[in-house]
């Protein structure tokens, strides 16, 4: 057989769906992968209902149909503070994921520097990898995730086209503040380089941290690229809508990435879609709250259980530090990775690794998450009691 491309041997598979699997395989409940287990509201179903018998049923213009591009430039320019213009400014893709990538190939050449904060959505340094870049990795340093604006700066004096920054941010729940974005949007324009950025957790801002899209900062509309996703704000990561907001001229070669990748999303779905676009203002009140709640009485459970734990600012993850149990002599030379996988075996409940997000050598961290009714949280908290006898 011919050998394979290099690149696929410089990344793995995806721990985070890796860990769902094997969740599925001994009817664990699924804290690792990120997607509720409730329904959309129903508004967006029966409008998927009507869809089903009216259509549109065959393709939709390669970078989103019509009505749903206007729908998405209406809500997001409240939170972008300008205009957007449907046509020219943004591209509708195959979830977040695509949206990133598409991004990424975009304004990428080979080898191309691009700076990621660690940690970060296993995808990133995927992403930068297939489209030729070389990453560098910016630490955001436990437990309150702070980093160094001055290894900022001497990333993009080493050439970084780039940065991509996650706000809220997958894995850590941290929230940048308007300073905190504000820095780093300087050193992009002094150094006439890209922010990407990924929003799809804008609505999961916990008090009292707000949250700000970097393109709505001065100066840095036209070098910001706007990743986002219907996913997690409709509760519909199975219709993979996802966008790219940006400059003209950026969108533009985005929309022909785009087309090569995927040539379009779901025509039937983004007709559905848009009567959650144009949901009132409430709605997303409403959601914030149910999140609140839930974050909560998940964090209290772990309080009450003993586990050292983040609070998140923002998403519905949180890091749990099980160091304490890596030191007992049965987890002797375990690894985050293979206590998750005796995790899922013998308490039941699915984590990813922290490693899976980290460049740095951190394996004394796991990720959960709290996107689940209050039924489940309870009982995987009932089942994470089972941790405290070990100790």
């Amino acid at each position: 057989m011919p050998k394979l491309s290099d690149r696929v041997n410089t990344f793995t598979d995806s721990v985070i769906r890796r860990m769902t699997r094997i969740s599925n395989q001994y009817g664990a409940i699924n804290l690792s992968q990120g997607f509720p287990d409730f329904d959309p509201p129903k508004a967006m179903l029966d409008a998927l209902a009507k869809v089903a018998y009216k259509g549109p049923h065959q393709y939709a213009v390669t970078f989103g149909a019509q009505n749903f591009r206007e729908a998405l430039a209406r809500k997001q320019e409240k939170a972008i503070g300008r205009k957007i213009n449907p046509n020219t400014e943004i591209v509708v893709t195959c979830g977040g994921t695509e949206a990133m990538m598409s991004a990424m190939m975009t304004i990428c050449n080979p080898g191309d520097k691009v700076m990621v904060f660690s940690p970060f959505y296993e995808n990133y340094g995927a992403d930068a990898i297939l489209s030729g870049a070389d990453p560098i990795y910016i630490p955001l340093v436990p437990p309150t995730y702070e980093f160094d604006i001055r290894l900022v700066e001497e990333g993009f004096k080493a050439g970084a086209k780039a940065i991509i920054v996650c706000n809220p941010s997958n894995p850590c729940g941290k929230v940048f503040t308007r300073e905190e974005l504000m820095a780093i949007g300087e050193l992009a324009l002094k150094y006439d380089a890209f922010v990407v950025t990924d929003e799809v957790y804008e609505h999961m801002v916990y008090a009292p941290n707000k949250h700000v899209c970097m393109a709505s900062l001065p100066g840095m509309y036209d070098h910001t690229i706007t990743c986002n996703s219907l996913s997690k704000t409709y509760s519909i990561t199975g219709w993979r809508l996802g966008y790219l907001i940006g400059p003209a001229e950026v969108i533009e070669g985005a929309k022909k990435v785009h087309d090569f990748l995927t040539v379009g999303a779901a025509a039937p779905l983004q007709e559905a879609a848009v009567t959650g676009l144009n949901f009132p203002e409430t709605y997303y009140e409403e959601l914030l709250e149910l999140y609140t709640k839930k974050r909560d009485r998940f964090l209290k459970g772990l309080d009450q259980i003993g586990l050292k734990h983040n609070v998140p600012q923002g998403t519905y993850f949180v890091m749990i530090d099980i160091q304490e149990f890596l030191d007992l002599p049965q987890f002797a030379g375990f690894t985050d990775l293979e206590f998750c996988e005796w995790m899922i075996k013998n308490i039941g409940v699915a984590a990813v690794p922290g490693s899976s997000f980290f460049r740095e050598e951190v394996n004394h961290l796991i990720r959960l998450h709290f996107a689940r009714e209050e039924k489940t949280l309870d009982e995987a908290l009932v089942r994470l009691e089972k941790l405290k006898e070990l100790l």
